[in-house]
């Protein structure tokens, strides 16, 4: 039931921002398309309330119950950046707004760039272990938890190799093509 139910808050995020975009730019309908993307965290919500339910019904912790708490990360983690950087794209091809600026290609300001997507990431590690530690508190059997203790350890994993990625864009940082500075790359982002 639980897996379901990701799958259909992940497909309902996708219409709900479909919808919301759709409503925002091609109906000319702003108030009403921000009212459809605000409602992206109900998904979070009812997915909450349903794994805990399940759990409070007797159901065995499992997979399911981990995953869905890294969705839940996931999505606090990364959602409002996805939604922002899809509403600037669909502002430019619906909304006849400018291009979006995309994000610097070399040096530090990639670095800085990279260390902010990755505190997204921690963000959503820190959420799911908050929300699994909750669940196995709430569950109170220490031999039926195990599963949702190793999604402790996924969430983590995932944060450190992320981590490492980002790392590296600061330690070995792209450098621009001859004849460009990092300065003149910047400018000219910020132009666009």
């Amino acid at each position: 039931m639980i897996v379901a139910l990701i799958a259909a808050c992940e497909i309902g995020f996708w219409v709900l921002l479909a919808a919301g975009l759709s409503v925002r730019y091609l109906l000319r309908m702003p108030r009403t398309g921000l009212a459809l993307l605000l409602c992206e965290p109900l998904l979070e919500v009812v997915l909450l309330v349903a794994t805990a339910l399940d759990l409070k019904n007797g159901a065995e912790p499992n997979w399911t119950h981990g995953l869905a708490a890294l969705y839940i990360g996931y999505t606090v983690g990364h959602g409002h950046r996805t939604v922002k950087w899809l509403d600037g794209h669909a502002a430019h091809r619906l909304g006849g707004a400018p291009k979006p600026i995309g994000p610097p290609r070399y040096g530090m300001a990639r670095a800085r760039y990279e260390g902010r997507v990755w505190l997204g990431t921690l963000v959503g590690a820190v959420v799911a272990t908050v929300l699994l530690q909750l669940a196995i508190w709430y569950v109170d059997d220490p031999s039926r938890v195990t599963s949702l203790e190793s999604w402790r350890y996924v969430a983590w994993r995932a944060a450190g190799i992320h981590g490492l990625v980002a790392l590296s864009y600061l330690i070995w940082p792209r450098k621009a093509p001859a004849g460009e500075t990092e300065v003149t790359l910047e400018k000219e982002r910020l132009r666009r």
